[in-house]
Parts: C-alpha cells; sequence; structure tokens
C-alpha cells in the first residue's frame, strides 16, 4: 500500500518580485500531498517544485498561515521565513476602507468573495458581457457557466455582486439601460493588482522547458504607455546622486520630503498613494520664505521616466530660471507661455503628433491613436498660478486617466522640452507592476460591525 509523502518538506517565503505574494517550494521527490493541499489553499504551480500565492486583495499572509495548519496537520514538514512570518503576525486594517462599519473579520471576507469573482473570471466560470464605468469605479455584466447572469460593482478587492438576473438577456438589457453610451464589450482592462498577481503566475523558464514553451521576448513600448516603475528607487537613486539635497519625513510616515539645501526647491513625495492619487508634488521659490516661482504634481502611476524630468530640473540652475525672471526675492514676473509652446508643440509635431486647437488652449496626441497627451490650456496666462497651465496623461481621456501630470503655466522650459521629448521619442521596456495595495494601517478598534448587504435577484415575470 503506497505510504503517503510525510517526508515533504515544504518552504514557504515572500515573492522576491511581488509585495505581498508568496511562494511554496517543494523539497521531496513525491510532493503529491503536499501540491494538493496547497492547491487549496489557493497556490498555484509555476514549476516542478514551487507553487506561488498571489491575490489581488492582498491577504495572502493570512491564507499562507491557514495552508501551513493544514500541511501541519498531514504531518508534512512546513519552514516558513521570518520575513514572512513578520507578515503573518502582523494585523492590518484597511485605511479609509468604504464598508468602514465592518470589522476586521467581515472585510476579509468582502475580499475573498471579490477574490473567487477574480477567480471565476480567471478560470472562465463567469464569462463577461460587457463593462462600462459608472463615473466612480468598474461596473460589468456576465453569466456564470451555471446559468446565472450578474451585475458585478467595483474592483480588485472591493469587487461585489450587485444584481442577479435569470438570464444573460435580462442581464444584458439591463445593463445597457443603466449604463447608456459608457457600455464596452467584453471585460474591463485588468488592473494593476490583476496584473501584478498574473504576472507572478506565470510559469518558470523550468516550467517552460518542461512544456517547450518558449520565453517571449522583451517589448517596448512609448513611455507614456509604459507602467509606473519604481518611484520609491527613482527617490532614493535621486538622493544618493545629489549630495546637496536632504530627505526628511513630514507629518506622518506617509509623506517622504526631499529639500535643496538652499530651502528653496522641494519634491514630496506619498509613499502608499492610490494609483490615480497625487503621489509626487514639486515646487521653487525664488528665496526661503519668497513667493512660489512654479510647481507641479504626478499621481502614482505617472511612468518614473516622466517623473524623473522634474526632479532633474529641480536639480539643476535651471529651476530658478522658469517661464518667469526674477527681479529679486519676492518679484517673480513672468514671461509669458509662447517660446516655450513653440519648441513643445516644434518637438511633438516632428514625431508626428496631431495637434489640435480647442475652446481654451491646444493638445496634442500621439500619431498612433494611443489614448495620451499633453493639453497647454491658455486661460491660465490669465490666471492664477495655482492652476495647471500643462496637462501631461494617458488613458481613456483627459478627465479619466491612468496617469496625469500636471505643470504650473511657469514651469521651467527645460522641463516642458525634456517632458515633451520624453513624450514624443522615449521608449522603455514593458513589464508588469509590482502588486500596488491600498494604503493599510496597525489594527484599531472598529466602528460596531454590520455584514455587508446581500445582491439582490431579480426574476422574470411570467406574462
Amino acid at each position: 500500500m503506497p505510504q503517503p509523502d510525510t517526508a515533504a518538506h515544504v518552504r514557504l517565503d515572500r515573492h522576491p518580485h511581488h509585495t505581498s505574494a508568496v511562494t511554496a517550494t517543494l523539497t521531496d521527490s513525491s510532493p503529491t500531498t503536499a501540491r494538493a493541499l496547497l492547491s487549496v489553499h489557493g497556490f498555484c504551480p509555476t514549476g516542478e517544485h514551487s507553487l506561488v500565492l498571489a491575490r489581488i486583495d492582498h491577504e495572502e499572509p493570512h491564507y499562507t498561515q491557514q495552508a501551513a495548519h493544514a500541511l501541519r496537520a498531514a504531518g508534512l514538514t512546513v519552514d516558513i521565513t521570518p520575513a514572512l512570518q513578520e507578515a503573518i503576525d502582523t494585523e492590518w486594517d484597511w485605511a479609509g476602507h468604504p464598508l468602514h462599519w465592518l470589522d476586521r473579520d467581515e472585510i476579509r471576507e468582502v475580499s475573498h468573495q471579490a477574490q473567487q469573482i477574480h477567480d471565476d473570471i480567471a478560470a472562465g466560470r463567469l464569462v463577461i458581457h460587457l463593462h462600462a464605468h459608472d463615473g466612480w469605479t468598474s461596473v460589468a455584466a456576465g453569466t456564470y457557466r451555471d446559468g446565472r447572469s450578474v451585475h458585478l460593482h467595483g474592483e480588485d478587492h472591493l469587487r461585489q455582486i450587485a444584481m442577479v438576473y435569470t438570464s444573460p438577456t435580462e442581464a444584458i438589457t439591463a445593463f445597457e439601460r443603466l449604463h447608456g453610451a459608457a457600455v464596452r464589450p467584453g471585460p474591463a482592462p485588468a488592473t494593476d493588482a490583476e496584473q501584478a498577481a498574473a504576472h507572478v503566475l506565470t510559469p518558470t523558464r523550468e516550467t517552460q522547458a518542461e512544456t517547450g514553451a518558449q520565453p517571449s521576448a522583451p517589448r517596448t513600448v512609448p513611455v507614456y504607455a509604459a507602467d509606473a516603475g519604481d518611484h520609491e528607487a527613482l527617490l532614493a537613486d535621486f538622493l544618493d546622486t545629489h549630495r546637496d539635497w536632504d530627505k526628511y519625513r513630514a507629518w506622518s510616515d506617509e509623506t517622504t520630503v526631499a529639500s535643496h539645501e538652499s530651502l528653496t526647491r522641494r519634491a514630496q513625495f506619498t509613499h502608499e498613494a492610490a494609483p490615480k492619487d497625487t503621489a509626487w508634488a514639486f515646487a521653487a521659490y525664488d528665496s526661503p520664505v519668497g513667493e512660489r516661482l512654479w510647481h507641479a504634481t504626478a499621481t502614482a502611476r505617472t511612468p518614473a521616466a516622466l517623473v524623473r524630468t522634474l526632479l532633474d530640473t529641480l536639480a539643476s540652475p535651471e529651476a530658478h530660471r522658469p517661464g518667469t525672471e526674477s527681479n529679486g526675492p519676492g518679484h517673480a514676473r513672468a514671461t509669458g507661455p509662447g517660446p516655450v509652446l513653440a519648441t513643445a508643440a516644434s518637438i511633438l509635431r516632428k514625431a508626428g503628433w496631431q495637434q489640435t486647437s480647442y475652446t481654451w488652449g491646444i493638445q496634442w496626441t500621439p500619431p498612433n491613436g494611443d489614448g495620451a497627451g499633453l493639453r497647454f490650456d491658455a486661460r491660465t496666462t490669465r490666471s492664477a498660478d495655482s492652476l495647471p497651465g500643462w496637462t501631461a496623461w494617458a488613458g481613456t481621456s483627459i478627465d479619466r486617466p491612468t496617469w496625469r501630470f500636471r505643470l504650473s503655466p511657469h514651469t521651467p522650459a527645460s522641463a516642458l522640452e525634456d517632458l515633451a521629448h520624453e513624450l514624443a521619442h522615449g521608449h522603455v521596456a514593458r513589464r508588469l507592476p509590482s502588486a500596488g495595495s491600498p494604503r493599510r494601517t496597525r489594527h484599531a478598534a472598529s466602528s460596531p460591525a454590520l455584514p455587508p448587504q446581500p445582491p439582490t435577484t431579480r426574476t422574470s415575470r411570467t406574462r
């Protein structure tokens, strides 16, 4: 009678390229039982002796602990690395969670249900017919293989079944009535968390060699279509190479401020800003206590190569030669956007970008029709410097961007020229972003909990 592989040895560790994923390495020659138990808890094989747990709700440490208990109960040897054990032992609460009235266990249950929806879509058990953006988040209509049709609301760990229908026709008709012109065919584009999870679940070279699959060749994309990259590393590299800059924490550990020794230039970085929220703020002043000459902001998903253009400007003498002239401290005078506008337009037009005039300014878009652009708002030449004069963006539209980079009217000419050049000619190797998780804070007392409302079921009427 075959004996169970109780000699199996499982090593659990944090994934080296994903902020919350967990790897499982099997060291025996017949890991049948170990693989089966790990798969029950969501681990997916990436090689003959390796599996990975990657979730869109970033709860891998919690479910890894459950898997470890099951493995040990089966008599298997399990080693957990200190780094992973620390993550398991640390209890977190989601700060600003929209279902703030739920306690930690109930929030985890909501995110687990969202994970199950994600897994059903990925496995083909739930087919998405249509999607839309309702002004706040993504919504979708789909049908399960068992015949149920549903409306989904939300993204990642907040996705829920909002409505249940008895037929695809009823669900699709209702979805088109609710969302009108915003409706698009098929599923919505994958979120950062979904892309990152899919990336680390890709079989390793070991598995590719076994199946004869060839790894895909690296691909370059225009910089405006690139992933955000590593902004943490960008800031660290900037401070390491510019010794006349110091860093310090602001009012909380969420923000780092980099300041030039003259106290007239600064960059502020919010470490765990949500993808579409402002992560960077730049500014230059004519003296430590003088007027602000110019400023700019960038959202968290702005490609790092574009953020670097502003950091390079701040580090150079050009930071005090913006679209202004100084007649001494506290006497900055605007020179107007004409020369900068002409230079930026020339760079983009030579690269084939299309120039379009609209009521309040000019916009340039890529020649291939990609969702991206640079816009100049002429109204800012007659208004306060607090308004953005220039906006670089990529996404569905300038009002619904994937990332957005805003610059005040008197941003240095060199920065605008570098930005236009990067947009027109910059290319980077395409890579999937590491998993970004919503900002979380250590466990705190929750308000009284109420369970989430169940989805509404709608049935067809019999005439």
